[in-house]
């Protein structure tokens, strides 16, 4: 038995971590060891340096290898070490973590579990001291600082060996999820560098104009968008109907935003309302729309990240980021935040970018607009290869009716089954009118589809209006209201659903040790985490569930806690909210299933996204690629027997919608 190898290294380099990303720091020939701690199962901690002969108990190691973020060790062994160890020996501490609902670093991890908030900030100076490269590009060698680093490290293998035995295990299937990911972030996806780097020349110019401009419209009251003083002065300058579409409700909390989508809905607002929305005030929130586009940053990050040899970016999936779905997240790339939207003719526009001739008003209004629909195609397959790119349709509306396992459900997803339209479906429920009355392109087939993805998590009247606004529907609260009412009304099953699921977690918390079944899934609390299994076997938690008055709350592992915290941020459980985590996580089920699949086929995956899987196909072998995807995606894994699934595919030059 060749047993478990704990780690943890210290390292230093002249190419910058957080910029570069941990493959191309990897790879740096600058990147050296400065210490290596480790433990072989429970024994002492160890620590090997340079100038000492390396352990060879550790090359030798064929067992598991735990580390916390296990890549950068693993690429570390590789790259800088020489020691090719397989993918499969790693086992992440922090996705172990993750997928037991807790934050994912090492030290928030601890501070969550532990009633001492108290941050410790000495490893992050010893890194700033030792691992980053003085202003001459030279290196502090102090012996006293490396042998506190020592220390430091040699404590990170306890607490992290401490730690992980505390949690639940990670499954079997879950490690080899984990391990399926990690092979697609050592794929990577070739990046169009000529266009990323044209797109930033292209954007710089403009954030400069923007700015300027910003200042002159408000006299100088503004100095950037960025300013939190920008809700402010708006709210300041608009009229009524314009202020209530800032409205936002957080936990029924009544707030103002100025988001992505309210700015979208205030400038579209503005056209036909001058009068709420006056023009110079219109012209700055669309400055703050052109300022706050991420499109700009995230060309710039994905040249940073691309690979100097083979302009690949990898690495930019975070197994398990998602900490209360187990859904990933993305890292540096950011991929899962693209904007939808595509240019129409991508290779056009890219031509012009790259020769620096003038984007507008030829491929759009503003400079930022055309940059925005560059961003997915900037993301191309290599040389003799096409992308193959499927998503799930509707897979959210199709997941909570059968998650609900209600048989007034049944309805709804035949819907889904017979191939027909659900918002019309739905239109044709709100409204008591024969389906045949309602058109493709009506107001009624509108409300239902905004209906759809706003009322499926007990959403009510703020959710309605909020997606509606996206769509551009605009109504009385009195008749929002009505058509919450009239859509539950229409899914009586919904609305038990979410009765259900309250009774059941309540119920849990009042009775430690005893199983709640809902629908398809199982609340249990064991008095200290409430617990909730999927259809697929895996499970998920509300990490120290307890009551608060006639509230439950439980730790919100992706809230940050304040500088003076005496214990962690807590989130209010709500049957809404229960829904929606279900509903996520099964539909990350079916992603896991279908990437693991897609591996077993030997299909490239390089890139996934919730609903969206990417595949690098052979140019000759896009259909039997597509066909393929299709069968592994429309195919429901033996837990999900019963649930309709579709997606839509097509093959790709360069990555879109």
């Amino acid at each position: 038995m060749a047993g478990c190898l704990w780690i943890d290294m210290e390292t230093r380099s002249r190419c910058d971590l957080p910029s570069k990303g941990i493959y191309n720091y990897a790879q740096d020939a600058s990147t050296d060891v400065l210490c290596m701690s480790y433990a072989f199962d429970d024994d002492e901690v160890s620590t090997w340096t340079p100038d000492q002969p390396f352990p060879d108990r550790v090359k030798n190691h064929a067992g598991q290898i735990r580390a916390h973020n296990a890549a950068f060790e693993r690429l570390i062994f590789w790259y800088v070490l020489q020691c090719n160890f397989r993918l499969e020996q790693f086992y992440c501490t922090a996705t172990q973590a993750r997928a037991n609902c807790l934050p994912g670093s090492l030290e928030d991890v601890g501070r969550a579990l532990s009633s001492n908030m108290r941050k410790d900030h000495r490893g992050s100076q010893l890194i700033r001291l030792l691992s980053v490269p003085r202003a001459d590009g030279t290196f502090n060698s102090d012996p006293k600082l490396l042998e506190e680093m020592v220390a430091y490290c040699e404590q990170d293998v306890r607490a992290m060996r401490a730690i992980s035995k505390a949690m639940r295990e990670l499954s079997d299937e879950e490690l080899a999820d984990y391990h399926v990911n990690e092979r697609i972030n050592d794929r990577g996806v070739l990046l169009d560098r000529p266009l990323a780097d044209a797109a930033v020349r292209y954007a710089s110019v403009e954030l400069e104009e923007i700015e300027s401009l910003v200042h002159d419209l408000t006299k100088g009251e503004i100095q950037s968008v960025r300013s939190p003083r920008m809700k402010r002065w708006v709210m300041e300058r608009v009229g009524p109907q314009a202020l209530k579409m800032m409205e936002t409700y957080k936990d029924g909390e009544k707030k103002y935003s100025i988001d992505k989508s309210v700015r979208a809905n205030l400038l579209a607002f503005a056209e036909e309302n001058p009068d709420e929305i006056p023009a110079h005030v219109a012209d700055v929130i669309q400055c703050a729309d052109d300022l706050w586009a991420s499109s700009v940053a995230k060309f710039s990050r994905l040249s940073e990240l691309s690979d100097e040899e083979d302009h690949r970016v990898r690495g930019a999936f975070v197994f398990a980021g998602g900490s209360a779905t187990g859904r990933a997240s993305s890292y540096g790339a950011q991929v899962h935040n693209f904007t939808r939207k595509c240019a129409a003719d991508p290779d056009a526009v890219r031509n012009a970018m790259v020769r620096g001739h003038a984007i507008v008003p030829r491929f759009g209004k503003r400079v930022t607009d055309v940059l925005r629909g560059m961003l997915r195609p900037a993301l191309i397959p290599a040389e003799g290869k096409q992308f193959v790119v499927a998503d799930w349709s509707a897979i959210e509306a199709r997941v909570t009716p059968w998650a609900s396992a209600d048989p007034q459900a049944e309805a709804v997803l035949n819907v889904f089954r017979e191939g027909k339209d659900i918002y019309i479906r739905e239109a044709a429920g709100i409204y008591r009118i024969p389906e045949e009355q309602i058109g493709p392109e009506s107001d009624e087939r509108q409300i239902g589809k905004v209906a759809v993805l706003s009322l499926g998590f007990a959403g009510g009247v703020g959710a309605f209006s909020a997606m509606g606004r996206n769509y551009g529907i605009f109504m009385p609260e009195s008749d929002a209201k009505r058509i919450v009412d009239a859509w539950r009304r229409a899914n009586p099953w919904a609305v038990r659903y979410w009765q259900k699921l309250e009774e059941a977690y309540t119920r849990a918390l009042r009775n430690p040790g005893r199983e709640f079944p809902v629908g398809r899934v199982t609340y249990y609390y064991d008095g200290q985490h409430l617990w909730y299994s999927l259809p697929s076997g895996r499970i998920l938690c509300y990490p120290f569930a307890k009551f608060e008055g006639d509230e439950i709350t439980y730790v919100k592992a992706a809230w940050k806690p304040a500088a003076d915290a005496k214990e962690w941020p807590r989130a209010r459980l709500w049957r809404g909210l229960a829904c929606e985590n279900i509903t996520q996580a099964i539909a990350n089920d079916l992603l896991r299933h279908s990437l693991r699949e897609c591996a077993r086929e030997g299909l490239e995956v390089v890139l996934h996204c919730h609903d969206e899987i990417v595949l690098q196909s052979n140019s000759d072998a896009v259909e039997s690629s597509i066909s393929k995807l299709k069968q592994i995606m429309c195919t429901p894994p033996k837990w999900a027997v019963g649930l309709p699934l579709k997606i839509g595919v097509k093959g790709m030059s360069r990555y879109g919608k």
